[in-house]
């Protein structure tokens, strides 16, 4: 049996073939997601990912234990992502943080 995302959230599988749209009422219509790939340091793992969550918009989706993070951002323009990725980029324990990928949808 497949589970089921909860209403207010867009499954991976429906984003990916464009059955997401009606989630989005917003005023301009527009809906940007991305997928940042963050390595930190593996000790301070738990602190840094406490504070990408922190950011609007954020998501951890996966996390290894020798410092990896996927984060998955969603916004309303792709201003704002530039700018969650150099948040993420100048925060003291990340490594690296690399945009890894990135879909906008307008018109809808």
């Amino acid at each position: 049996m497949q589970r089921k995302p909860p209403s207010h959230e867009v499954g991976r599988r429906n984003f990916l073939n464009g059955r997401w749209t009606e989630r989005l009422h917003r005023k301009n219509d527009q809906f940007e997601i991305a997928s940042i790939l963050v390595q930190v340091w593996p000790d301070r793992l738990h602190a840094a990912a406490r504070k990408i969550e922190a950011i609007p918009g954020a998501q951890i989706f996966s996390c290894d234990p020798k410092g990896k993070l996927v984060v998955v951002m969603e916004a309303e323009d792709v201003g704002r992502i530039g700018e969650s990725l150099n948040i993420i980029s100048l925060m003291p324990d990340v490594l690296t943080a690399a945009l890894v990928f990135h879909v906008t949808d307008e018109g809808y």
